[in-house]
Parts: C-alpha cells; structure tokens; sequence
C-alpha cells in the first residue's frame, strides 16, 4: 500500500512549521508501513490529478500569495478534477483562502482563489494572532497557533471545520474556524496543526489511502507524546 502526497508551492508557503504537516503524514503512514512518497509542485509544473491521493498548500504573506495566485488559477480544472476523484487537499492560511472565491488584500488588485470552496476572503485592520482551541462537531479538539489579518467568510452550504472556543477563527466575529467541503479542508491552524492533533491527521491519511485502496481502519499507533502536547496546548492562553 503507499501514499502520493504533493506538497504545492513548498518554497513559497511554508511559514509557522507548515511543512509539519508533511512530515507527520509521512511518518504515520511508514510506522504503519505504508509507503509515502512527497513530489514537490512548483510554478508551472503541471498536475496529474489521476496521480496524487493527497495535496497540501500551506501558508505565507500576502507577498507569496500573489506569486502563486495566478498559478493556482491555471490549474483549477486539475485541482478541481483530482478532487472528484477522492483525492485530500489540506491547506493552511494563505492556501487555505486561495481555495474560496477570491482574497482582496489591502492594496492591490483581487486574488481570485479556484472556488474549491464557497468562501471569500477580505484584508482585516486587526492582527489575529495567538493559540486557538477548535471544538468540532464529533466533540474532539482541534489545537494549533493563528497568525492572520484576513477574515474569511464562508457560504451558507459549507460547514466550517469547527467552533473556536479559544482564539479568532476564520474572521473573529461567527467565530467558526476553517471550512471541509467534501475531502477539501482548510483552516488558519499552524505550528503545524497535524502534529499535536493525531486523531485529525489518521482522518485526512484514512481519506487519502480511500481514494486508491477503499475504506479500512488505520492500526493503532503509540500516541502518548503527540496527546500529551494536545493536552498541553489545551490550557494554554489565547
């Protein structure tokens, strides 16, 4: 069994630890022993949507943004493709509101995201930064660190990824953060969210392993360490 994971724009948003996020989905999936293989994608290099069972966008500044912005646009129909075929995206921060409508910064034109989500995402006058505490739904928690002044709304049809009981959220005033539309999350969650959230991380490599493989139970792992920093960060300030 193995997992094609790749990792988009790696050297343009990789900020707060993204790249965690990679590096715990590969090793959980080897302790498993369940190959994982990561392909860097880059400007201008084409996708297979057939190929990946998993992609992840992580964060940057507004500077990065608008250097990947139109790339990301070109290859919407793959992305969007690779996505009905039951493949994951994850995406952080700054990947994370280029997958709604669009992004409008404080100066410059609009950044028109590739509508895998119903979202939009405007510049805010406040720095949104500090520990979040997500409760979601199915009554687990989520822990991670935001740092953003964009505020992302999202659509009446797509849920958010949970509630934030400590810290902003997508915008700070419904105080939903992130958003799961089918096998696409996004989510303002750094430091990086996988690592200290192993119970999230088994979800996304159980969705991913699914679209080649079909539906079976991941073996359980030994997470005493990784639920220790969850438990830590849940009695941390915000």
């Amino acid at each position: 069994m193995d997992l094609r994971i790749a990792h988009l724009y790696a050297h343009f948003l990789n900020i707060y630890g993204d790249r965690g996020n990679i590096i715990t989905l590969v090793q959980r999936a080897r302790w498993r022993g369940i190959t994982a293989t990561v392909q860097p994608i880059g400007l201008g290099e084409k996708i297979d949507p057939d190929y990946f069972d998993f992609y992840f966008i992580g964060g940057g500044q507004d500077k990065q943004q608008q250097t990947i912005a139109e790339d990301l646009v070109l290859r919407a129909d793959e992305l969007h493709k690779a996505v009905s075929s039951g493949a994951v995206i994850l995406s952080i921060c700054g990947g994370y509101q280029l997958l709604g409508h669009y992004y409008q910064p404080h100066e410059g034109p609009q950044l028109k995201g590739i509508s895998l989500m119903d979202a939009h995402t405007v510049a805010g006058n406040r720095r949104m930064i500090g520990n979040v505490v997500v409760k979601r739904d199915d009554g687990t928690t989520l822990v991670g660190f935001e740092n953003h002044s964009g505020k992302t709304f999202l659509g009446p049809s797509l849920k958010p990824l949970g509630k934030a009981m400590i810290g902003n959220g997508n915008n700070g005033d419904d105080m939903f953060e992130g958003a799961v539309s089918g096998t696409v999350y996004g989510t303002y969650l750094h430091g990086s969210i996988l690592p200290k959230n192993p119970h999230f991380a088994d979800e996304l490599l159980t969705q991913a392993l699914a679209r080649r493989h079909g539906k079976f139970t991941l073996s359980a792992l030994d997470d005493a360490s990784e639920l220790a920093a969850h438990k830590r960060a849940l009695s941390l300030p915000a």
